[in-house]
């Protein structure tokens, strides 16, 4: 089996509202869409979410780094996941949204070549899990009100974004508790967004809300500075943005700076490396969550395969398709009070006239 064809597209979505973090506010979306199609009529899609903040990318970039990646890729086996690797990161470094669409697209399409849902290919560990919703930045009375709706939704799993302002975050969590009670979870992203005296003036205030973990407190770069806010609260530390790639994954764990990686497909280029990156995680004593840009349910249903599919991936961020209006894809996984369900259909499952 030979690829003859990859098809470049991109999928407009509307956001039912701004969506506001540390690294700024998102007002409308549009991600890449890939289609890589084969002599024997197999074909796979997948999606890429290029975000300037985090992987450097734009629209117009990711375009053309996938386009070049097509060319070069023709006539390979798209079975050969790791060599195909090989030659994208050997013609351009990083733009790991655009290799995330071919990577995602080569998983959808083994899944379908041997008849197996992409959970089941990954490695089988369950189907269903339970995911967070994320809540904005916005006034503390605003947040605390929309987590009370999303509990009313039936989510019981809170993702609060903060690093704005250290002394509001605080009074956010308190507020937010005072409305959802005490049983539902909460966890804090500061998107990079304080200092290390922030960090740990935050986390010991929160400490008594029952925060669970908290998000990239410091800047990507700042590797020992999350080491030592880790050594000075008791509160989880989670590393995002500070790991791309599993060499990434390999200086927080020398430096102990984290507890928890969050693994993101846009990040690291796709299903491939995001697998990597929980093995270092696993081999460490570190368990992983996966988490999201905002894509719709192609990239969605691509990282829930995964959580599924792996026994230390115990936290799942899969959110995003929820803040975008209906963009025309039909299949993929199924949400019902915070439970995310993976199909049975081969590869991602999903439907899409492209």
């Amino acid at each position: 089996m030979k690829i003859t064809r990859i098809k470049i597209d991109t999928l407009k979505m509307e956001l039912y509202k701004p969506f506001t973090v540390a690294l700024g506010t998102i007002e409308h979306v549009e991600t890449l869409l890939v289609k890589v199609e084969t002599d024997e009529g197999v074909f796979g899609i997948g999606e890429g979410a290029p975000f300037e903040f985090v992987t450097g990318e734009t629209m117009q970039t990711a375009q053309m780094v996938a386009r070049v990646l097509g060319d070069r890729l023709i006539g390979m086996n798209p079975l050969d996941i790791e060599s195909i690797h090989a030659v994208m990161d050997q013609t351009i470094v990083g733009n790991t949204g655009a290799k995330a669409a071919i990577d995602i697209a080569l998983h959808d399409l083994k899944g379908k070549y041997f008849g197996v849902p992409l959970y089941q290919l990954l490695g089988g560990w369950s189907q269903s899990f339970e995911t967070d919703i994320t809540i904005g930045i916005d006034t503390p009375e605003q947040m605390a009100a929309e987590a009370k709706e999303k509990i009313a939704q039936g989510f019981s799993i809170l993702k609060i974004k903060a690093g704005l302002n250290a002394t509001e975050d605080i009074e956010v969590i308190r507020l937010i508790r005072q409305a959802v009670g005490e049983e539902v979870r909460l966890r804090m992203d500061a998107n990079q967004g304080w200092t290390a005296a922030e960090a740990v003036r935050v986390m010991q205030a929160v400490e008594a809300y029952g925060v669970e973990a908290v998000e990239q407190p410091l800047p990507d770069w700042d590797i020992e500075g999350m080491a030592y806010v880790r050594n000075k609260v008791t509160i989880p530390v989670m590393a995002d943005e500070s790991v791309h790639s599993p060499v990434d994954a390999l200086k927080v764990v020398k430096k102990h700076a984290a507890d928890v990686i969050n693994i993101k497909l846009m990040k690291s280029g796709g299903l491939f490396r995001a697998e990597q990156i929980n093995a270092i995680a696993e081999a460490a004593g570190l368990h992983c969550m996966v988490g999201c840009m905002l894509e719709s349910k192609i990239g969605i249903t691509a990282g829930a395969s995964l959580v599924a599919a792996k026994r230390n991936i115990t936290e799942a961020d899969m959110d995003s398709f929820m803040y975008v209006k209906d963009p025309g894809v039909k299949g993929g996984l199924e949400l019902d009070n915070g439970i995310i369900t993976l199909p049975n259909n081969p590869g991602l499952g999903i439907e899409l006239d492209f």
